[in-house]
């Protein structure tokens, strides 16, 4: 075996080993959450909910991703890559399981699904990036306009409870913040690629695989890209309301597991929690397990009459539909992919 091989080989059970580890302190911190609540009453709330709920929850978690799926194929159309829609959701559901077992994973997971888009299809790895972000972007829209319809609903009723705003701070933060640097480092592209390759060029030089030269050459291919997908606007829109009606099905899973056990959570409140407890998935744990469920918890008490038992109980069956299920199935959709490659 080669020594190349060998660091591959090494380098893979080191990931191995990150994601079980951050499963096990995962299921430390729910363990602890659950404990904290009541294990008894929590086990009693699993026992009591209705299946059929969860099953529509579960439901609701497949459109989501079948949709955004769908986003990725109009985006991608406009970069010249035409793929079926049968073989690129499932490409979709297989890069959604890359990212949700990798530790950080949804704080910077699209060169990943890029490079698993491109090995699946005939995009290139620079179309395929674009195509990724692009799509991401066109996310935040219905991300700032769910949680700014909750946010408003919120300040409308009543003050907003202290424990919730540290995470309303992020969301506003992350929905303002993030288009802007986005708008800042389009307009200043040209200046942002000089800075790029002069912080590049000392570790290039010891690098034998990769030239200055090849890397502005890549660089060059990712802004054509992008320009070439930011010119039509009439498909960047039809992806857009794609995603829109993606977000209310990922939104959807939290109200199912609610009413799974008798619990009234309205929908506008919904729509502000599920994107606040999301920042909570940018911790370097698998899919942010752990620090979702008390982020669900903590919002759920803080913001309804709902009590921290049942409110453990409705996090864990969201989870359960929203993350493990999505899981499953983008772990089936995995090793599908590989067999067909």
């Amino acid at each position: 075996m080669s020594s190349d091989s060998a660091a591959l080989d090494f380098l893979d059970r080191k990931t191995v080993a990150q994601i079980l580890l951050g499963f096990v302190v995962a299921g430390g911190v729910i363990a602890l959450l659950v404990d904290f609540v009541g294990t008894e009453g929590v086990l009693s709330g699993l026992r009591r909910a209705d299946l059929g709920w969860l099953a529509l929850a579960c439901l609701s978690t497949a459109i989501c991703l079948t949709a955004w799926g769908k986003a990725w194929q109009i985006v991608l159309g406009v970069a010249g890559i035409e793929e079926s829609f049968s073989r690129l959701v499932v490409t979709y559901y297989a890069a959604t399981f890359a990212n949700y077992v990798t530790p950080l994973g949804q704080a910077g997971g699209e060169p990943f699904i890029a490079y698993v888009l491109s090995r699946d299809t005939e995009a290139s790895y620079q179309d395929s990036l674009a195509s990724v972000v692009t799509a991401d972007l066109l996310n935040l829209f219905p991300f700032v306009t769910f949680s700014g319809v909750g946010f408003a609903a919120l300040l409308y009723g009543s003050e907003l409870p202290e424990a919730v705003e540290p995470l309303a701070g992020g969301l506003v933060v992350l929905s303002v913040g993030v288009p802007l640097i986005t708008a800042i480092g389009w307009r200043f592209r040209d200046r942002l690629r000089g800075a790029v390759l002069r912080l590049s060029a000392p570790l290039v030089d010891h690098l034998p695989v990769v030239s200055l030269d090849g890397l502005r050459s890549r660089i060059h291919e990712t802004e054509a890209a992008f320009e070439r997908i930011a010119r039509d606007r009439r498909a960047l829109a039809k992806a857009l309301s794609v995603s829109y009606v993606g977000w209310v099905f990922f939104a959807l899973p939290l109200y199912f597991s609610a009413q799974a056990i008798g619990a009234q959570l309205p929908l506008v409140l919904v729509f502000f929690i599920v994107p606040a407890s999301t920042l909570a998935g940018l911790v370097p744990s698998p899919g942010g397990s752990g620090a979702v469920e008390t982020a669900l918890v903590v919002l759920v008490v803080a913001l309804t009459a709902i009590g921290q038992t049942d409110a453990a109980v409705i996090a864990i069956l969201y989870r359960v539909a929203s993350y493990l299920f999505a899981l499953l199935l983008g772990g089936v959709a995995a090793l599908y992919v590989l067999k067909r490659n």
